[in-house]
């Protein structure tokens, strides 16, 4: 982002989009910064708990006891997508993620974007395919269980999506981020949709 005016102690930024500038105010730069750093954690602590099944939603065997690092650890040969396709799939696809349950591909693709995406968003690069591959992730998630279980229409993947979307759209990378440095690498420069 460049300051581009200092009014009354709330220095304004503009982020340059293909429709024209968006302002916005130092404060609202930092929170949107805050925001896109706090999703991030989300995203790579949900690809730690299910790689090495470090017990906090990941980790409890049949009987429901803690086994950290065990069996269903992604390294120690656990699905990460399985317990939650399988068993907690209801409504319109049920069907559908029952059949891709566990399956290898759709643990390798799911572990990838959760690395992926938390990465990018921490780091402030690459935030419109992160913000993009965030949005979907947590749409197909609110697919899994339809209706959703506290209101027939709307939850928390679906605000979750349009935040990432408006982190995305607002260049939230540029703030206590890498995403001015990345903007300029000769990469994004021929290939923008990398921004």
């Amino acid at each position: 982002m460049t300051t581009i005016a200092n009014n009354a102690n709330h220095a304004r930024h503009e982020v340059a989009q293909a429709e024209g500038p968006v302002v916005v105010t130092t404060f609202a730069a930092r929170a949107l910064a805050v925001t896109r750093i706090g999703f991030g954690i989300t995203f790579l602590w949900a690809f730690f708990d299910k790689l090495l099944a470090l017990g906090f939603h990941t980790g409890y065997d049949q009987t429901g006891n803690l086994d950290r690092f065990g069996d269903a650890a992604w390294i120690n040969g656990g699905s990460p997508t399985e317990g939650f396709l399988a068993f907690g799939a209801e409504g319109p696809f049920e069907g559908l993620y029952n059949n891709i349950a566990g399956a290898w591909w759709a643990d390798t693709l799911f572990m990838a974007g959760l690395l992926g995406i938390g990465l990018a968003l921490i780091l402030g690069i690459g935030m419109r395919l992160a913000t993009a591959a965030g949005a979907l992730l947590y749409v197909l998630m609110w697919t899994v269980v339809l209706p959703p279980e506290n209101n027939p229409v709307i939850d928390d993947h679906l605000l979750s999506a349009a935040t990432l979307v408006a982190l995305g759209a607002l260049a939230a990378g540029n703030t206590w981020g890498l995403g001015k440095i990345w903007a300029r690498t000769t990469l994004v420069r021929k290939a923008p949709v990398l921004r």
